[in-house]
């Protein structure tokens, strides 16, 4: 019986964890933090073994295959020791996917890939037995365990495909690369980019590649490092003969001299990026052969995610926007790309080597107040204090809030968009969004 070792043990881990008991693995998941107690409860019901707080190496280095959740890094001694042993370590979408028959659908990109995940779920939904995993929802290992559908959309993160062998999805999307979580990448962007384009790897002639065209990153290390997949670009810029392209107010879609033509004027996602999102979404659902009506009406009846742009509560005419989701410096851009009103702006949090110049425009043109919301916020401070009169600091949200409800005038927005990680002073994203549309109810 073969040694199943897990590295982490939450959703994912459970979830592979599950998985590989079913096929016959003999399995142990191992924690450095601690198990939350409804995960306890899944592995004692299900009697595997499991340990909190340590690592045993004992234990952990007799494996033939190790799982490592995504958030522990490479450089970790316990996965040094692994790889001195040369025993293979794999990501939960690798391992998952040797057990299904179904077709793949990979989404990855820096931003607008929760969102491009979601909207092409909910397209396909209409039509297909489909499922949505990866870095998003229930896992995939534990998906395909209770019940393995015909398709499956996977959010993926860079450090999710760092861990693939021979994952391949029939279908991958790229909605853009722009520097981020460049300390996991010793600070070099070539590494990032290279952990992106690793969704094509294994991808042959009869896969297919979407991709922003307009991105120069992308199309850059194409031209050097061609992949063997039919490439369909996406583009607001350009006409493209293959893909998606943007002409009056309408996305052009074509494949194989298959034409379709959908207007963007009644989508209900608002945004320069979301025109793209929904070209990249349409394109997967064309390739599935999901029917123009079904494309048309999913695209004007899908509200977005929470946490990303989301219209929170009016309150004397200011409207209140939870932004949380922007944990880098380019979904930011597209927040505040996207303010039609003066906006008071609460940012910060645990910066990831970020470079503010991309947003000087906007700060310059839209933003009214800054309120920084970190636990050192010293490098804000030195990029937009000449730019703004008011910037203020704090390292609660309830304050953040109050001190945006003063600042703000009928007509304005105040946003939260962080552009950086949240682990200073929340849980996660989720949990600063969450209190974010706690105080705002509280006002």
């Amino acid at each position: 019986m073969k040694r199943l070792v897990i590295l982490g043990g939450g959703e994912s881990g459970v979830g592979t964890a599950l998985l590989g008991k079913a096929k016959g693995f003999e399995v142990f998941v191992s924690d450095a933090g601690s198990i939350k107690q409804a995960y306890k409860d899944v592995l004692i019901n299900n009697g595997i073994a499991w340990e909190e707080r340590q690592h045993t190496a004992a234990k952990v280095l007799q494996a033939d295959l190790v799982m490592k959740s995504p958030g522990i890094p490479e450089w970790a001694p316990l996965v040094k020791q692994l790889r001195e042993q040369q025993v293979p370590i794999v990501s939960e979408i690798e391992f998952a996917a040797r057990f299904t028959q179904a077709t793949l659908v990979g989404i990855t990109g820096s931003n607008g890939k929760t969102t491009t995940a979601s909207l092409t779920h909910h397209i396909l939904k209409q039509e297909l037995q489909v499922g949505l995993a990866g870095n998003i929802g229930h896992s995939f290992a534990k998906q395909l365990l209770l019940n393995d559908k015909a398709v499956y959309v996977l959010e993926i993160s860079s450090f999710q495909l760092d861990d693939i062998e021979q994952f391949k999805p029939h279908i991958a999307v790229l909605t853009n690369i722009t520097p981020d979580h460049l300390d996991r990448y010793e600070n070099q962007f070539e590494k990032y980019i290279a952990s992106k384009f690793r969704i094509a790897e294994n991808q042959t002639s009869s896969d297919y590649l979407i991709y922003d065209a307009d991105d120069k990153v992308i199309t850059n290390w194409l031209s050097k490092h061609p992949v063997k997949s039919t490439l369909l670009p996406f583009s607001l810029t350009q006409p493209v003969s293959q893909g998606a392209y943007l002409e009056n107010n309408n996305i052009i879609i074509t494949i194989d001299n298959n034409k379709i033509h959908m207007p963007t004027n009644n989508l209900a996602l608002e945004g320069k990026h979301n025109v793209k999102n929904a070209m990249a979404a349409s394109t997967v659902a064309h390739l599935l052969r999901i029917r123009k009506q079904t494309i048309r009406e999913s695209l004007e009846n899908f509200h977005g995610v929470e946490h990303r742009l989301e219209n929170v509560l009016k309150i004397n005419r200011v409207q209140y926007i939870n932004d949380s989701k922007a944990t880098n410096v380019n979904a930011t851009y597209y927040a505040l790309e996207s303010m039609e009103a003066p906006t008071v702006w609460i940012v910060g949090g645990e910066d990831k080597g970020n470079n503010y110049e991309e947003l000087f425009p906007f700060v310059n043109e839209k933003v009214k107040a800054i309120i920084c919301l970190g636990v050192d916020n010293e490098k804000l401070l030195k990029s937009f204090s000449s730019m703004v009169d008011v910037v203020v600091e704090t390292q609660f949200m309830s304050e953040a809030v109050k001190i945006a409800y003063k600042l703000a005038a009928p007509g304005d927005n105040v946003l939260l968009s962080p552009a950086c990680a949240s682990f200073d002073l929340f849980e996660n994203y989720e949990d600063r969004g969450r209190q974010f549309k706690e105080a705002v109810r509280n006002l």
